[in-house]
């Protein structure tokens, strides 16, 4: 039991600490704040391989205590890559998805952002739009819900995804719109942060990348130029866009 003697002293002490604006520290809930990114040359596995020679290709991923998950793609063919992604639970299988984007479209997976709980994002590559199930069904209300015209320029798609079984909530594509004509350019997702609220991109974007209204914008000097949009959690939406030499 806390004297009251005791009790007096440590509420003096609080109130201290707020006349001074100091926040009191917890230690016990910062250690359960844990959120990781991981960006990396894409490579390739099935949802047949093994934990251990999946993590031998050195591909994105990330470890989390005993739980493990691994971005990256399949060769379903000579001409066609299709992502994959890959949870391991104490060296146990415990989902695959193979069914994100099955078209001719070449598509990959080159990183990740995760909390060890609900939060996981996942981001990766397109080259076009092709007739089939691809990201635009969970892009629909994305703050791009396509590829855009055009087709080759390898652009980048995040998607929000369920942890427990690797469905996707939302999704949106993510591109640079060349200026003179409109058609999509090349744009490649460096790194993620999140804070509880907004999900932070970083990005390499060529000419030109886009401002939160989806226009392009004026840049000076060559690409890539170096991106920052920063997006609600559901990806709907951009709050703020900048890029260096660009207005």
């Amino acid at each position: 039991m806390i004297k009251r003697q005791q009790f007096s002293q440590s509420l003096a002490f609080l109130s201290l600490l707020a006349a001074l604006g100091i926040d009191l520290i917890i230690p016990q809930v910062v250690a359960q704040t844990s959120i990781k990114t991981s960006f990396a040359k894409s490579v390739a596995f099935t949802c047949n391989d093994s934990e251990i020679s999946i993590k031998a290709k050195n591909g994105p991923k990330i470890s989390i205590g005993s739980k493990n998950i691994y971005i990256g793609y399949q060769q379903v063919s000579s001409q066609n890559k299709d992502p994959r992604i890959i949870r391991f639970d104490n060296g146990v299988k415990k989902w695959c998805r193979s069914d994100y984007e099955i078209t001719n479209d070449d598509g990959t997976g080159y990183g990740l952002l995760w909390d060890g709980g609900n939060v996981l994002y996942g981001v990766f590559t397109s080259t076009g739009s092709q007739t089939g199930n691809d990201f635009r069904r969970f892009a629909k209300n994305g703050w791009l819900s396509s590829y855009g015209s055009g087709g080759g320029a390898k652009v980048a798609i995040i998607a929000r995804i369920n942890p427990t079984d690797g469905s996707v909530y939302s999704a949106t594509f993510v591109t640079a719109k060349k200026p003179n004509d409109g058609k999509t350019n090349s744009l490649a997702v460096t790194n993620l942060s999140w804070n509880g609220t907004t999900l932070k991109v970083l990005a390499d974007s060529w000419w030109s990348p886009r401002r939160a209204d989806k226009n392009s914008m004026t840049c000076a000097g060559s690409s890539p130029y170096k991106y920052t949009a920063v997006f609600t959690s559901d990806l709907t939406k951009v709050n703020s866009a900048t890029a260096v030499n660009c207005h």
